[in-house]
């Protein structure tokens, strides 16, 4: 097991010269630990004491700065800091790019987030708006750069077209990106925000190749329904059950693992699914009951998805059968998910997520 030193674990000697004492807001969430589990924000907070920074803001993504929102499209306000009597500015809801008001006095915005690696998660997509609000006013960024859970070597899906991007890809990128949020913060100034003042505190001793219980990193919770890392390692594929009226687990504690619906036959679906000898997972028959959510107090039947061999296992591949056999198996009960789904007002969830017309999401080079 390789030994993962983040920069937030060693954020006070690391901290640019040139922004020693400057005003800085901090974009967080509950996620947002060292490797002994100390708040990041309890780091800033001893650096502002230390005169290191000036901490005058702090910022949130979806779910919340302390990530208590269940479901998406569950805005959530901003309020006031009852500790610190700072502000802390919702970037998931009225708006969701920080706005001049929210960035006016700092001279920095720190970025400390967990995402999973998959294009869906919107954790990247806020950073790439705070980088361009923060560009346009000359705000220098730091991002604190952490490991991709489901290792950095590997990629699934082709980047979605230029007229499907929104806020679950507002940039193309393979559905599994296989890069860290810092080398995602690197390319998004490269590639749409040149102008952007941009710092990326780096990892030490990551390797590439490995998924996150091998970094020896704790796992927190970056959303509510993104309990473990097994969670991490389907849900590439397993979130296109969203775009759907198939539950993919939500209200149970084994979410976008346990998949189905009341009028699914479990022993059917699973059949079906084993039967197309999927690499690396095992279909297990299951039925659940969402406690929120889709069907929720309705028995749920389907299945469980077990991952039994990373290397082979496909998320996204895998996602895409179990939506083309429940298609097959059930066409007059099932149903792709109608708009808005994140802020996107027209097309169908489906569309968004894979990134490309309907027609077009069973593609084999998807």
């Amino acid at each position: 097991m390789s030994r993962v030193v983040l920069p937030v674990d060693r954020l006070p000697a690391l901290w640019p010269a040139r922004l020693h004492g400057r005003r800085t807001g901090a974009l967080l969430h509950a996620a947002s630990v060292t490797s002994d589990l100390r708040p990041t924000l309890s780091v800033l907070e001893e650096m502002n004491a230390a005169g290191a920074i000036k901490l005058a803001a702090l910022f949130g993504p979806q779910h919340g700065f302390e990530t208590t929102t269940q479901d998406n499209m569950i805005e959530w306000r901003g309020y006031r800091h009852p500790r610190l009597g700072i502000p802390v500015h919702s970037l998931y809801g009225e708006h969701r790019e920080p706005t001049d008001a929210m960035l006016d006095g700092l001279e920095v915005l720190f970025i400390d987030l967990v995402d999973v690696g998959a294009r869906y998660y919107t954790f990247i997509w806020t950073m790439l708006l705070c980088l361009q609000a923060a560009a346009r006013r000359g705000i220098t960024v730091v991002v604190a750069d952490r490991p991709n859970p489901l290792n950095g070597t590997e990629t699934e899906g082709r980047p979605q077209q230029d007229d499907h991007l929104s806020f679950v890809g507002l940039h193309p990128l393979p559905v599994r990106h296989g890069k860290t949020i810092g080398e995602l913060a690197g390319l998004f100034r490269a590639e749409r925000v040149p102008d952007a003042d941009l710092v990326v505190l780096p990892l030490e001793g990551w390797n590439r190749a490995h998924y996150h219980e091998e970094t020896g990193l704790p796992w927190v919770m970056p959303s509510p329904n993104m309990p473990t890392p097994d969670t991490a390692v389907v849900y590439p594929g397993m979130c296109l059950l969203e775009g759907t009226n198939l539950s993919e687990g939500r209200g149970t504690t084994r979410p976008f693992e346990l998949f189905g619906a009341p009028w699914v036959e479990g022993h059917r679906l699973v059949s079906a699914l084993q039967a197309l000898r999927l690499p690396g997972v095992h279909f297990r028959e299951a039925a659940f009951e969402p406690g929120f959510q889709k069907h929720a107090g309705q028995i749920c039947r389907g299945a469980q998805l077990h991952v039994t061999d990373r290397g082979s296992f496909r998320p996204l591949r895998t996602g895409l059968e179990i939506l083309r056999t429940v298609r097959d198996l059930y066409p007059g009960q099932f149903a792709w998910k109608q708009p808005p789904y994140e802020y996107e007002e027209k097309k169908l969830a489906i569309e968004i997520l894979c990134g490309r017309p309907l027609e077009r999401i069973f593609d084999e080079t998807l």
